[in-house]
């Protein structure tokens, strides 16, 4: 289990991370997911032990790890950034690299490399070198060498942003295969929502380096202005959304989905956002169970729901609804 505490970090000054706790649990598949700048990377960077935060900690196993964290440890957890650099040499020989400098026999390493080739549809480019490779394909090599020297944590960003659905899809079933192998844990930072909630046990989102309530679906940069005492209005798209807040200027607004209520017509409720629009998409939710509806409102927001819900408003693409909810409960970043 890798942990964050009271983590602040920062680059020249200026805050990029702001986690009071963060945990990867063992065994874990967990996407973290925001928008670009939103702090992925830095975080997986610091999981990585690349970096040392600014303030605070990072646990390992619950034991305080050292700012300047020992190589062994370091060889237990692998990151995979969204550019990877491949090494001279062929696909064969980039895949196999870690195996070779851990001591690996020449045959066991090839067995294994073989394996993760296979499982990442790579056995057919084992004899191309870098500039014989798409950018996709070379972020599949970077997660098969990864893959094949077993580590105990293994963080991806964006791994599959330069991958067509197919071969996404292939790498996640590779990721899937190699935990019920060998349990394991992966950390992946992703725009990939429909991935993230297909494939992963738990999702986390960032906003401004902070933890949001909710995933980038009802995220919104905006600028706030002064809507009555103690309130703020922010122009999203076509439409007004009202806030609880005494800030104003730019902010990153966030609407829980859980506290979205769904009707078919208006409720007689205190909610001051009441949005009439139709329905794009229901799907189930993961984490946590209850169902996703989203709905075009002038803009596209995300709402869960229970499956009774879902059956008793009759819900479903292009059916008219009404997303309501409170002005105190929209976040502000």
């Amino acid at each position: 289990m890798v942990e964050l505490r009271g983590v602040r970090h920062r680059y020249d000054g200026r805050l990029v991370l702001n986690l009071d706790h963060f945990v990867v649990p063992a065994g874990a598949m967990l996407a973290v997911v925001g928008h670009n700048g939103s702090g992925k990377s830095t975080l997986l960077r610091l999981l990585a032990l690349l970096e040392a935060p600014t303030e605070g900690s990072v646990l390992w196993d619950g034991a305080p790890v050292p700012r300047s964290a020992p190589t062994a440890l370091r060889r237990r957890i692998t990151l995979v950034e969204q550019r990877p650099v491949l090494l001279r040499g062929t696909v064969l020989e980039n895949i196999g690299f870690g195996l070779r400098v851990r001591g690996i026999s020449r045959a066991d390493a090839y067995k294994r490399t073989a394996e993760v080739a296979d499982q990442l549809g790579l056995l057919s480019l084992l004899e191309r070198r870098r500039t014989e490779l798409s950018d996709g394909e070379v972020q599949r090599v970077a997660v098969a060498r990864a893959l094949a020297v077993r580590p105990d944590v293994l963080l991806l960003d964006e791994p599959a942003s330069s991958a067509d659905r197919a071969a996404a899809a292939a790498m996640y079933r590779a990721l899937a295969t190699e935990r019920k192998a060998r349990p394991f844990t992966i950390c992946i930072a992703s725009h990939q929502l429909e991935d993230a909630y297909r494939w992963a046990d738990d999702i986390r989102a960032l906003a401004e380096g902070r933890l949001s309530p909710v995933t980038p679906e009802n995220l919104f940069r905006v600028e706030l202005a002064p809507a009555g005492t103690d309130t703020m209005s922010a122009r999203v798209g076509a439409i007004e959304i009202l806030v609880t807040t005494e800030r104003a200027g730019p902010a990153v607004l966030a609407v829980p989905p859980g506290d979205i209520f769904v009707s078919r017509e208006p409720l007689a409720s205190s909610a001051r956002n009441v949005l009439r629009g139709r329905v794009t998409r229901v799907a189930a939710h993961r984490p946590g169970g209850g169902i996703a509806v989203t709905a075009d409102v002038g803009i596209e927001l995300v709402a869960i729901v229970t499956a009774e819900a879902v059956r008793e408003l009759a819900l479903a693409p292009d059916a008219p609804v009404v997303f309501s909810f409170k002005a105190s409960a929209v976040q502000v970043f």
